[in-house]
C-alpha cells in the first residue's frame, strides 16, 4: 500500500518517517500533513492498523467513540458507542484514505541513527533513508510477553499468549486457565465462560481495581480525563467509596479488593480493569479466581498457594513487551524498562527530533491521547 504525499508539504528531500501504521503513526503523520511537512509512514506489515486485526474477535473500545477519534477525522457514528475491532480497522483504513497518507507497507525498521543534524533509518531491502525527524509508533503492544515458568516445557496441553487468542469455539467443553488479571485477562475469561469452556479460572498476582464502563451513561473514560490533573492521593482516597457502591466485593468468590489506591496503581501502569461482565462471572461462578502461576510440574500448573491443577489449556495474557532496544537502545533514551524517557512533544537533549508517541497505557484512553500527542508532535517539529 503506497499512497501520494501532499503535492505542497515541505522537506521533500527529507521527510519526517513515522514508523508504524497503526493509530498513532497515522495521527501523527495525519498532524504533520496538516502543517504542510511531508511525513512518510513506514510499516511492516501489508496493512494498517496490524495489531487491531490480530486482536480478539471480541474486542470493542474501552473508551467511547466521541472521545477516540484520531486529527481529522471522527469515528462514524453508525459504529457506535462502543467500536468493534473490525470497525476499529475500517476507521483505520478510512483515516490513510481520507487524509491521503503517503505510506510505505512491507518495510521492517531495524535501526535509527543520529547524523549530524538529521537521522538516518535503516530499513528491510537495505533501505538507508534520510530523515529531517523521526516520530516512533510501533506501540505499546508490540511483542508478546510469556514468562519463562519453571517446568513450561512439561506442560503438555496447549499454552498459548493472549495475543494469540481469537474466540471461544476451539475451548468448547475444555478447562482454561487464564493467567493475569488486566482488560485482556478478565475479557478472555468472560469470552470462554459465555463461549462453552467447561472451566474457566483466572490466574490473580495482584487484586485490580475493577470499575463499571459506564454508569449512568457516564463513561468511566470521562472520570478518567478528570482525574488525570488531580493529585494522586485525593484520587485513590475518592475512588475507595465510590468502588464500594459501584463494585460488589468478590472477596469470597477469590477476588478481595486492592490494597493499594487506584490512582497509585495507574502511576505504576496498572490500568483498572473495566467490567464487561467479569463481575456477574465472577459472582455466579463461572470464572473461577485462583492465585498466581508459579511453575509447571509432572504436566500440572502449580500455583502460589501450592495448589495444582490441570488445565487442558492455559492463555497467558501477561502483557507485551516494547521491544525498543534494538531500534534506538543506542541512543540512550530508553530507561531500564525498556520505556521511551521523553514521550509525545519531549525529546531527549542527546537525540533532538526523535519522538515517541502511544508507549504509555493513560486511564484517560489510548486513542485521545495518541490524537493530542499527534498535534503536539506536530506542532513541535513543524515550528
Amino acid at each position: 500500500m503506497v499512497t501520494t504525499p501532499a503535492p505542497a508539504a515541505r522537506n521533500q528531500d527529507h521527510p519526517v518517517y513515522v514508523i508504524g501504521g497503526g493509530p498513532g503513526g497515522l495521527a501523527a503523520a495525519a498532524a504533520l500533513r496538516e502543517r504542510g511537512v511531508r511525513a512518510v509512514i513506514l510499516e511492516k506489515s501489508e496493512h494498517v492498523g496490524a495489531s487491531w486485526r490480530r486482536h480478539y474477535d471480541r474486542l470493542h473500545l474501552h473508551t467511547t467513540r466521541k472521545l477516540s477519534g484520531l486529527p481529522g477525522l471522527a469515528i462514524p457514528r453508525r459504529f457506535g458507542r462502543w467500536v468493534s475491532r473490525d470497525d476499529v480497522v475500517r476507521y483505520l483504513e478510512k483515516y490513510a484514505e481520507y487524509h491521503q497518507l503517503e505510506i510505505v507497507t512491507g518495510v521492517s525498521v531495524s535501526r535509527v541513527e543520529r547524523t549530524g543534524d538529521g537521522w538516518l533509518v535503516r530499513a528491510s531491502g537495505g533501505r538507508e533513508l534520510a530523515a529531517s525527524a523521526v516520530v516512533v509508533a510501533t506501540g505499546y503492544n508490540h511483542t508478546p510477553r510469556l514468562p519463562d515458568w519453571p517446568g513450561r516445557p512439561s506442560y503438555t496441553g496447549e499454552l498459548l499468549h493472549a495475543g494469540d487468542y481469537r474466540d471461544a469455539k476451539p475451548y468448547t467443553g475444555r478447562h482454561v486457565l487464564v493467567v493475569g488479571v488486566g482488560n485482556t485477562g478478565a475479557e478472555i475469561a468472560v469470552d470462554l465462560a459465555e463461549g462453552g469452556a467447561s472451566r474457566v479460572r483466572l490466574a490473580v498476582r495482584t487484586a485490580p481495581h475493577i470499575v463499571r464502563r459506564s454508569t449512568a451513561g457516564w463513561p468511566a473514560q470521562r472520570t478518567g480525563i478528570l482525574c488525570r490533573r488531580l493529585p494522586v492521593a485525593l484520587v485513590d482516597r475518592l475512588a475507595r467509596p465510590m468502588a464500594r457502591l459501584s463494585v460488589p466485593d468478590l472477596a469470597e468468590q477469590g477476588l478481595p479488593r486492592p490494597t493499594t489506591g487506584l490512582y497509585s496503581r495507574v502511576r505504576e501502569g496498572a490500568i483498572p480493569v473495566q467490567d464487561v461482565g467479569l463481575i456477574d462471572a465472577v459472582r455466579t461462578g463461572r470464572v473461577e479466581p485462583v492465585a498466581a502461576v508459579e511453575s509447571f510440574e509432572d504436566g500440572k500448573v502449580v500455583l502460589a498457594d501450592g495448589t495444582r491443577i490441570a488445565p487442558d489449556a492455559v492463555i497467558a495474557a501477561t502483557g507485551y513487551r516494547r521491544a525498543l532496544e534494538d531500534l534506538v537502545g543506542h541512543l540512550g533514551v530508553l530507561d531500564d524498562r525498556g520505556r521511551p524517557t521523553t514521550h509525545g512533544r519531549r525529546t531527549d537533549p542527546a537525540a533532538p527530533g526523535l519522538y515517541f508517541t502511544g508507549y504509555t497505557n493513560p486511564i484517560s484512553g489510548m486513542f485521545r491521547e495518541l490524537a493530542l500527542d499527534a498535534r503536539k508532535i506536530a506542532k513541535a517539529i513543524a515550528g
